[in-house]
């Protein structure tokens, strides 16, 4: 029996936030929140932190594509983060919070072209994600895991992650009237 789920590899900020937010899309199994894109093996958060790794604060998206489409989980990917600010989201600042796209393969690729593409028609200014081979994914600490649902009324959970979260459940509203390409 062949798995039927596939994943990206996504950053667009804090991971708190992408977590959060495409957790509520229909069609989406599971979001790890981690780190790729740089150079150190098993790097920490106090590491990824310093700006020196290399590496971007990251989900993993795992969903089934039966039920959503990869360009619709590129296309929230645009809607929940800035992709025109080099190196920051928000008051998060550095190379970690960076917008970038990690494939596995050239189909991914080819998406994710694609919905840098549709992006540039949303976006006033150029976009800046970052597009490159996916090498390694390190999940975060577990401490990180489901940040928001553990922690509604922290001050960050309530002033940045949930207008992400409740424009992703805007979003999902919509994506439930289209069902996924085969």
């Amino acid at each position: 029996m062949r798995d039927a789920t596939e994943s990206l590899v996504l950053g667009g900020g804090c991971f708190w936030c992408l977590e959060a937010a495409f957790k509520v899309l229909p069609g989406v199994i599971g979001v790890d929140p981690g780190y790729a894109g740089g150079a150190v093996d098993s790097p920490t958060y106090e590491q990824v932190c310093t700006g020196e790794t290399g590496h971007a604060e990251v989900v993993r998206v795992r969903y089934d594509p039966a039920v959503v489409a990869v360009e619709r989980i590129f296309d929230l990917f645009f809607a929940i983060h800035d992709p025109t600010t080099p190196d920051r989201q928000g008051a998060d600042i550095g190379t970690q919070y960076r917008s970038l796209v990690l494939y596995a393969d050239e189909a991914q690729h080819l998406a994710a072209a694609a919905a840098v593409a549709r992006a540039r028609a949303a976006w006033p200014k150029p976009i800046v994600t970052e597009l490159a081979p996916l090498a390694v994914f390190w999940p975060a600490e577990e401490y990180h895991r489901d940040f928001f649902a553990k922690n509604p009324e922290h001050g960050y959970c309530r002033v940045v992650i949930a207008p992400k979260v409740r424009k992703a459940l805007d979003f999902a509203a919509v994506s439930r009237s289209r069902p996924a390409r085969r």
